[in-house]
């Protein structure tokens, strides 16, 4: 892909990511996306190769973006726990729900096989990790790997639980409640 072909699918990709934050775009065809951003379906196709190829592409900038954020949140934030619960915060709010919803129906296509879509599952956790041990030693904390990848666990679960329609304030109390037991698992001060 030259320079310019790159380009092109980054604006577009941006023009999409904008057009899903306005209605979602789980339920649309690519035609009404591309219309929705005066663009051709060809134009989609021809950078992201399916309907579930520009999915699986939006996913994986938003996923990018929170990751931004999570490390963003961690050097405004007086310890771990006061990151982890302005990370669900953001996670939580109304105008990220559709991409959550999204990434749960990418997700869904992927573990099935569907071309395209696969590729998410090369990333799905690993780039939370490292970023996660990242920002951590940045912080001056050491979490291990196991203990990163079940706050993803979670994180995701409680997710999952809140576009099922569970009760908001009872999944952020358990976010909350894994959220102090981390913290109680944590160095009180900082190395």
């Amino acid at each position: 892909m030259t320079e310019g072909e790159s380009a092109a699918k980054a604006a577009l990709l941006e023009k999409v990511v904008g057009f899903a934050a306005q209605g979602g775009i789980a339920g649309k065809s690519l035609r009404e996306i591309a219309a929705g951003i005066g663009s051709s379906h060809r134009m989609l196709l021809y950078h992201f190769g399916s309907r579930e190829g520009l999915m699986a592409a939006v996913v994986a900038f938003m996923e990018a973006r929170q990751r931004e954020t999570m490390a963003a949140l961690a050097t405004q934030s007086a310890s771990p726990g006061a990151a982890m619960r302005a990370q669900w915060r953001e996670l939580t709010n109304p105008r990220i729900r559709p991409f959550i919803r999204l990434f749960f129906e990418i997700f869904g296509l992927a573990v099935q096989g569907t071309a395209g879509a696969t590729a998410m599952l090369d990333e799905l956790t690993d780039p939370w990790l490292r970023e996660g041990a990242a920002v951590a030693a940045r912080e001056g904390y050491e979490l291990d790997i196991a203990t990163i990848r079940l706050g993803v666990a979670v994180t995701r679960g409680l997710l999952i639980d809140l576009l099922a329609g569970a009760d908001p304030e009872e999944v952020s109390a358990a976010h909350a409640r894994f959220v102090d037991m981390i913290e109680s698992a944590l160095p009180t001060s900082r190395p």
